[in-house]
């Protein structure tokens, strides 16, 4: 293997991920994922993430990410808030650009916005889009959110500049993202599971984030994640245009608690459900050991020492700039969640380098080849 140079995010961020799947209605599922961020804000982490999902209460509890981080907003004042992700395939860019604009100017500065083309096929039909058609609607969203926070025109070139609409063409033409935000166009983030998809990322400036899980390769039921990861990392790197600082988001599922027999017996169940789901969904998960549930399902779980061993293991979390930790598919009790977070602030993070200031800070740092 020939040697290579590898930027290195000096720092590697601390952030935690939310679903908002405890077991609670709606209101209070938000009311306890607000607790658990104002936790994590406590113990330092850098950034909290939530995803958005429709129609599920099952795979995941919020369909309004932007409305749920501002009521965040007004309770901390530290923590970056993300979504990961807006399903920007189902919403109206436009609509977007205005509610991110806001939100990032009430929270001063603390939005990160991560979208993608979104998972659930059945979503679609709800809003008038065909599941298959997600990756040219995303396309071209994404294209006039860039305009929007670029403060270029929207929407001019979709009216016709005939006689009669003259005067709405000239109208158009001024129409631009109020309140400005310009910041927001380096603060996006794209979710992918190819390496063309780590490319397209790289080449436009914006931010990586990986998932907890996906699929495995045909052939390869029992790779690693790592091993999935880590070809879309090399690809983001290579194509990250010159004196860009490298973003990449690696989220992973992580449960420590302080005695690991509780540990597993709480996750066993849940785990389970969340293997029956993605089978469901077509996914092959090899085995139905607890183990195999466990290493199918990316999911680092015990005490603070086994889940420092098993992370360091993840080579992909070497070379990302934050590293953010969830609790699904374990979903333990809202209690044991805030004390998880405890134990990844104060043990499992500074063991492995993770929220502190690294003393290979320099950017570029020598290693042996991608693999």
């Amino acid at each position: 293997m020939s040697e290579t140079v590898t930027p290195r995010p000096a720092r590697r961020g601390l952030g935690f991920f939310t679903r908002l799947l405890d077991e609670a209605a709606p209101g209070e599922r938000y009311r306890l994922a607000a607790e658990q961020i104002r936790t994590a804000e406590r113990f330092g982490f850098d950034s909290a993430w939530v995803a958005q999902h429709h129609f599920s209460a099952s795979e995941g509890g919020l369909p309004a990410p932007l409305v749920f981080l501002s009521f965040v907003a007004a309770q901390t004042s530290a923590i970056r808030l993300g979504t990961g992700i807006v399903t920007l395939p189902l919403e109206d860019p436009v609509r977007v650009a205005e509610d991110a604009a806001v939100l990032d100017l009430l929270s001063g500065g603390r939005l990160e916005l991560g979208v993608g083309s979104g998972g659930t096929a059945s979503s679609f039909a709800a809003f008038g889009k065909r599941s298959e058609d997600r990756g040219s609607i995303f396309a071209d969203h994404l294209a006039v959110l860039r305009d929007a926070f670029a403060g270029l025109p929207l929407g001019a070139g979709s009216v016709e500049p005939g006689a009669e609409a003259a005067a709405a063409f000239a109208a158009a033409r001024e129409n631009r993202l109020y309140p400005a935000a310009p910041q927001l166009g380096g603060k996006l983030w794209q979710a992918t599971f190819s390496v063309a998809g780590g490319s397209r990322a790289a080449a436009a400036g914006d931010g990586l984030m990986l998932s907890r899980t996906q699929p495995r390769p045909p052939g390869s039921p029992r790779a690693s994640l790592d091993d999935i990861q880590r070809p879309i990392v090399d690809a983001y790197y290579d194509a990250l245009p010159a004196g860009v600082a490298p973003r990449i988001m690696a989220s992973r599922t992580l449960f420590v608690a302080d005695d690991r027999a509780e540990a597993l017996r709480i996750a066993e169940p849940n785990l389970r459900r969340a293997a029956a789901a993605f089978r469901a969904g077509g996914q092959h998960i090899e085995g139905d050991s607890l183990e195999d549930l466990i290493a199918g399902l990316d999911t680092h779980i015990g005490t603070v020492d086994d889940v420092i061993e098993s992370l360091a293991a993840d080579r992909s979390l070497d070379r990302v700039s934050d590293v953010v930790f969830q609790v699904h598919s374990v979903d333990p009790p809202h209690e044991l969640v805030l004390r998880s977070i405890e134990l990844i602030a104060t043990q499992v993070a500074p063991a492995l380098g993770i929220g502190t200031v690294s003393n290979e800070s320099a950017a570029l740092t020598r290693t042996g080849a991608h693999a």
